[in-house]
């Protein structure tokens, strides 16, 4: 058997274009982390939902991810689809639906993405019970949480076990919680459980509002842990879709050098983006990596790609060719890896 069969299959067949930029930030990412350094990986999108845990839990089990940023609706997201992968529908046929087509799924209690629908009893309404009871205690106790030490405290908990419907290796969460992964969550308020959290306090279930910690103290904790690691790391910044996820945690290297005069901060040591997203007049999801050096965010020699495609396929092939690269596994059953030897 050949011993990297992910990763000589990348480099025999993508060669140009999107393909061979692939195979350079894999292999850039590589580099980046054999030399001590340490990478965040962001999460935009629903590729949660799109069960990126698949790959992304073994890349946090194997220490090639330091710490994630992502939105509300990745970090509830995996829950989710850990306790009700099987009450789950797949729409093929999506882009025919008609809006009464749509309408139907809703009165199913089917909330759509893309081709995936995801049922609210069994995941939303099953979480909010066991969430709430967390809110609840911690508000009554005075105590304050982010909105992931919540996620964790109900990991943690074990009262999602008997619940489980997938792999808890295929958990993206569950590995982070297992590593006490620094996780920050922008923008946590327009998630499901966001929204839920506000009834909570507005039917007075949760007295305080602060209860759950957000926004501010988020980017505070974040240039607390950029400062600390950055003393002895280069830390990276592999970036899934746009947006928040992307936007606030860059963000963190300017406000220390110019907001907070800190002479030395470290720019970020490398940068990926994978996003659908093309260039375009005023988007910064559609932005190049070089005007970021503008903003004091990357410099002139920090490795930069853009990958301008579908980061369902493109994330678990790059994540796979770092885990090989480290001798670890990728995660793929022995039939998908005689697969691709077979194709190289």
């Amino acid at each position: 058997m050949r011993e990297r069969p992910i990763s000589d299959f990348i480099r025999h067949h993508f060669r140009h274009f999107n393909a061979a930029t692939v195979v350079d930030a894999a292999e850039a990412y590589v580099a980046h982390l054999d030399g001590g350094d340490k990478m965040m990986v962001t999460l935009a999108g629903a590729m949660s939902t799109a069960e990126l845990g698949c790959s992304l839990a073994e890349m946090i089990r194997q220490d090639r991810v330091h710490a994630i940023t992502c939105t509300g609706a990745n970090l509830e997201e995996d829950i989710f689809n850990l306790v009700a992968h099987d009450h789950y529908e797949r729409i093929p046929n999506y882009r025919d639906l008609t809006p009464q087509d749509e309408q139907d799924l809703l009165d199913r209690h089917l909330n759509r993405v893309t081709d995936t629908c995801i049922p609210e009893e069994e995941a939303m309404r099953r979480i909010e019970s066991i969430v709430l009871d967390e809110w609840q205690a911690a508000d009554s106790s005075g105590k304050r949480y982010f909105p992931h030490e919540f996620m964790y405290r109900v990991i943690r908990s074990g009262r999602l076990e008997p619940h489980h419907q997938i792999d808890p290796a295929n958990s993206w969460l569950i590995a982070a919680c297992e590593k006490n992964l620094p996780i920050f969550v922008p923008g946590w308020e327009d998630s499901t459980l966001g929204n839920m959290f506000a009834g909570a306090v507005i039917r007075g279930d949760v007295k305080n509002v602060h209860t759950v910690r957000t926004g501010i103290e988020y980017m505070t904790e974040l240039a607390q842990w950029y400062i600390r690691e950055t003393e002895n790391h280069s830390i990276g910044f592999f970036q899934i879709g746009g947006g928040i996820a992307g936007d606030f945690p860059i963000c963190v290297v300017p406000m220390l050098e110019q907001d907070l005069e800190r002479e030395g901060t470290r720019l970020w040591g490398y940068f990926c983006q994978i996003s659908d997203s093309t260039t375009s007049y005023g988007s910064y999801s559609g932005a190049v990596p070089n005007e970021k050096i503008t903003w004091g965010k990357l410099g002139i020699d920090t490795p930069k790609f853009i990958i301008e495609s579908d980061a369902t396929i493109v994330a678990p092939l790059i994540f796979a060719y770092v885990l090989e690269a480290a001798g670890a596994s990728a995660g793929f059953a022995s039939d998908q890896q005689t697969t691709l030897q077979r194709a190289v």
